[in-house]
């Protein structure tokens, strides 16, 4: 790890997701998009680094996290949501293949979201957002992270399902090619896609099989 910062403040964006504000190291860059490693500054987690993304802007004095929480792993992200303000974290230098590379459709599934968020605030920063939507499925709506603010940002563009919970407002059903069959008619725009892997490679094939050129497609490999 080559950072370390400290953390400033926790509080809950959902009923299992977290947002942190850490310390931001002197001369530390990132592109809206890319992750970094975090691992907890004790003995008993240093050697237990995981990859999360950045959520705040590029200009911003202080880094923000917005982390969910996996408590039947009882690992890292558990002990991670336990942390006080003065704790100490390691931070690894930026990597990662998404960022942003034009106007298009970011395709998200639960936590895989966090990526896309820093890139639409950025967007927004720059009066850059028209030309983009969201499609983002989660199980329920309590599980929507940030949902106001992508409603704010993107209007009748940000798109909400929920695969285990009807409710109004939200579409009941998973991303799947019929999906993106009525939510897709442009198939030259990039396609932001990030969610578990096997959600990544659905998603990703069905855009491929309807026409969407491999370039366009925006995914961590």
């Amino acid at each position: 790890m080559t950072h370390q910062v400290t953390l400033l403040m926790s509080s809950f964006v959902t009923h299992d997701v977290k947002r942190f504000v850490v310390t931001r190291p002197d001369g530390f860059e990132f592109e809206p998009g890319q992750g970094v490693e975090l691992a907890i500054d004790h003995a008993d987690w240093r050697e237990e680094g995981r990859p999360f993304t950045p959520t705040s802007l590029r200009d911003d004095r202080v880094l923000e996290f917005t982390i969910k929480a996996y408590p039947a792993h009882e690992g890292v992200t558990q002990a991670l949501h336990a942390l006080q303000p003065g704790a100490r974290l390691l931070m690894s230098e930026p990597f990662g293949t998404i960022r942003y590379k034009g106007p298009g459709m970011f395709i998200a599934g639960g936590a895989g979201v966090t990526p896309f968020i820093a890139i639409l605030r950025q967007l927004v920063r720059e009066q850059r957002l028209d030309g983009h939507s969201l499609l983002f499925s989660n199980k329920a709506p309590e599980d929507v992270i940030a949902e106001k603010e992508f409603r704010y940002m993107l209007r009748e563009r940000c798109v909400l399902t929920c695969t285990e919970a009807p409710a109004p407002g939200y579409e009941n059903r998973r991303i799947d090619r019929d999906f993106l069959s009525r939510h897709v008619s442009d198939f030259d725009q990039h396609f932001y896609v990030c969610g578990p892997p096997e959600f990544n490679e659905s998603v990703n094939g069905a855009l491929k099989d309807m026409g969407a050129k491999p370039d366009l497609l925006v995914f961590e490999a």
